[in-house]
């Protein structure tokens, strides 16, 4: 699995793209496979960096999104959307690589902090905190660190890992922010070893996080070409001559006195001039001539240029000097300098590879070297974002049928339709095709064709005599089987039991026993399974749990308790969860005594001895098998207890009290209950299941049916 390591901006101008460059060409020498990924693109005409990494890394670069689409996507309070989207991205180009370098959204928008650290949980990635410092700000960095953690999870948050300080000793204005002027004549010098150190020994004593590069600042990488001037002011030009090579370090405005002028002229100047003032042009011609290589000509005004002092410098355009002109005045020219953009464009392959050998010079070799040791996430957890994407691509894998008994209702429709756009499962909706449409067309639904509608009056009677063979035990007779098809639910199952469909929703509008109920009695369970349980999962901000049994078992034995643990502990892993084990109780260890413990004590025993593949601890209470300071103290040689990803509560009063405790508290999303130990999916609804709600049960249901039929076909090989 790739590593993600995202670089995130906590102040503006910090020259993020400028350190991407360095730290991927760093990664690069080190001989590791690394890819770049920005997944929000600001602005489609200055944010050239996909371009650039593209260009010059040979690196597949994903298409980001634009800030306006993430904009929107948050006003329609739909981030969860927003953050699948961009891990569906990243997992497009993140096979066949060793590390992902993640490029953050900076600073000025409101919610950058915000989607950032969203992105880097979706993500798992290792964050690393990108920042300039000047002087006066030196001694507030450790506050200023600390006060961003906050957004981050806080200082403690393990996927923190350090900080790259940018621009160390960058010009700066009276407010204290960076600013170099390209009009001025001489507008910084390059920072002296010395003081280099010692600056870096002071960032050093006042930062609470590692320092993984100290980047000075350096002019040489901000002398941009003649040709990005002439590119930025959509110049005309008179003498292309060495446009794309010669670089501008300061300009002179030649509004003083000749004598003057030329006392100011020196390598790299660009020259600026009325296009009327002959002398200045033919004393500059003269200087170039004797010598003087200046980096570019700028003549304006709405004068042409006298065609015979363009014959009189010909010997001057064979040096190589570009002239361009343009038809703005000297001071409005001087104003649409000051507003150059300095961003290094894609095809100045010199200042890329400049900017990523100095900054790659300056990041801590003992950090980079570790790059290329065997990498361990720090949390192997799925985030909820993560979880839902993991959900709708192995349901796209599987490719499943889903029967939809209660097909008349608006917000199983809508679910119908986004599963059929995102091809999750192919749905049936079970109902009066009069009233489906009817419902739809009121909804402002559009039901395409992909949508499959059936009316249960014309298919009922087919499952009549099939019912009465599978519950003639019960006293099944063709009349109460006719009455039992009236019920949508019961002849989805029965459809299901048909292999006509792969899996069952169902509980948008039916109760859970409704729902479940017919299943019970006519799909029965797996071979050598004594019992049906369920689990839901839980996507708590930071991780997915699953709970296990909340909705079906009262009060179940040890032997059974432990068989739902088995069954919780396997779901898990179908869905991607490494499982922990956590046996649930009021008390940790052998701290308490009683039945119910010792109940619970039994359990793990036998879960244990039967499943010694899998880590099943306990008896452990909640907060022992959550929380890690409370397991190092409760439970010090457990190796579930603090990190515990699946749950097994005693009875179904603890259980379900627990579930929906928490589930309201934090105003979490869950899916489930998913039945374990039934032959053939069928899943349950809450009664105010949102429509998201629907469509990630119906993927569960799509990869639940694909795992058992692997299953089922595993051990039917196994038997022959």
């Amino acid at each position: 699995m790739s590593r993600a390591i995202i670089l995130i901006p906590i102040y503006e101008n910090v020259g993020i793209q400028s350190v991407s460059l360095g730290l991927l060409h760093a990664i690069e020498q080190l001989d590791i496979r690394v890819k770049f990924f920005k997944p929000i693109v600001q602005n489609d005409r200055y944010d050239k960096s996909n371009d650039i990494f593209s260009k010059y890394h040979l690196v597949s670069v994903n298409n980001s999104l634009k800030i306006k689409v993430v904009e929107s996507t948050l006003i329609s309070n739909n981030k969860d959307i927003l953050i699948e989207e961009i891990i569906a991205k990243y997992h497009l180009k993140s096979q066949n690589t060793q590390i992902v370098l993640i490029e953050g959204l900076p600073i000025k928008y409101q919610f950058s902090n915000l989607l950032n650290y969203e992105i880097a949980k979706a993500l798992n990635a290792e964050i690393i905190f990108i920042l300039s410092i000047s002087d006066s700000n030196l001694l507030k960095v450790k506050e200023h660190i600390k006060l961003i953690s906050n957004s981050f999870g806080s200082i403690k948050n393990k996927n923190i890992i350090g900080l790259i300080i940018n621009k160390i000793n960058s010009p700066v204005n009276k407010y204290d922010n960076i600013y170099y002027d390209i009009t001025g004549i001489n507008y910084s010098i390059n920072l002296d070893l010395n003081k280099q150190n010692n600056y870096i020994k002071k960032i050093n004593e006042n930062a609470p996080l590692p320092i993984l590069g100290c980047i000075p600042w350096n002019n040489d990488l901000i002398y941009i070409r003649a040709l990005d001037v002439c590119n930025n002011l959509k110049a005309n030009i008179i003498n292309r001559g060495e446009i794309a090579t010669r670089r501008i370090k300061s300009i002179l405005f030649c509004s003083c006195n000749l004598s003057n002028i030329i006392r100011y002229l020196h390598s790299g100047s660009l020259l600026v001039t009325s296009a009327d003032r002959l002398e200045v042009i033919i004393a500059i011609c003269l200087a170039i001539m004797n010598g003087l290589k200046i980096a570019a000509i700028l003549l304006t005004g709405s004068c042409k240029m006298n065609k015979q002092i363009i014959k009189l410098c010909q010997c001057t355009f064979q040096t190589g000097i570009p002239i361009f002109t343009v038809s703005s005045n000297t001071w409005q020219t001087s104003i649409n300098l000051q507003k150059l953009n300095m961003k290094i464009p894609a095809d100045d392959v010199y200042r890329i590879k400049k900017t990523q050998e100095h900054v790659a010079n300056y990041i801590n070799s003992h950090w980079l070297n570790s790059l290329t040791l065997d990498y361990k996430r720090i949390y192997d957890l799925l985030s909820p974002p993560a979880f839902r994407y993991h959900l709708t691509q192995l349901a796209k894998k599987a490719n499943k049928c889903i029967v939809l008994p209660e097909g008349n209702e608006i917000r199983t429709m809508k679910a119908a339709i986004i599963c059929a756009e995102r091809k999750i499962a192919s749905c049936i909706l079970l109902g009066s095709i009069d009233e489906i449409k009817n419902t739809a067309l009121s909804g402002g639904i559009n039901l395409n064709s992909s949508i499959k509608i059936i009316d249960p009056i014309a298919i009922k009677d087919n499952y009549v005599s099939r019912l009465v063979e599978l519950r003639k035990n019960k006293g099944m007779t063709t009349l109460a089987a006719k009455e039992h098809l009236k019920d949508n639910v019961v002849l989805a199952t029965m459809m299901l039991e048909n292999d006509e469909v792969d899996g069952l929703v169902s509980g948008a509008v039916n109760t859970t026993a409704n729902t479940i109920r017919p299943s019970l009695q006519i799909i029965k369970t797996v071979p050598n399974t004594s019992l049906i349980s369920s689990i839901f999962f839980m996507l708590l901000p930071e991780q997915v749990l699953v709970y296990g049994d909340c909705a079906i078992n009262p009060n179940p034995n040890p032997m059974q308790l432990a068989e739902i643990a088995i069954q919780s502990a396997d779901s898990a892993r179908d869905f991607g969860i490494n499982p922990l084990v956590a046996m649930i109780s009021y008390s940790t260890g052998n701290s308490a005594c009683g039945s119910d413990v010792e109940k619970v004590r039994k359990a793990t025993i036998i879960a244990q001895q039967k499943r010694p593949d899998l880590i099943i601890d306990g008896p452990l209470q909640y907060d022992a098998a959550l929380i890690k300071e409370v397991a190092r103290f409760k439970a010090p040689n457990s190796k579930v207890a603090g990190k515990a990803t699946v749950l097994i509560f005693p009875d179904l009063n603890t259980g379900n009290t627990t579930y929906k405790a928490v589930q309201r508290s934090a105003n979490l999303i869950s899916i489930g209950p998913m039945l374990q130990g039934i032959r053939k999916p069928v899943n349950d609804l809450s009664r105010g299941a949102s429509v998201d709600d629907i469509v990630y049960t119906i993927a569960l249901t799509a990869i639940q049916s694909d795992k058992l039929q692997n299953k089922t076909i595993i051990n039917e090989d196994m038997t022959l």
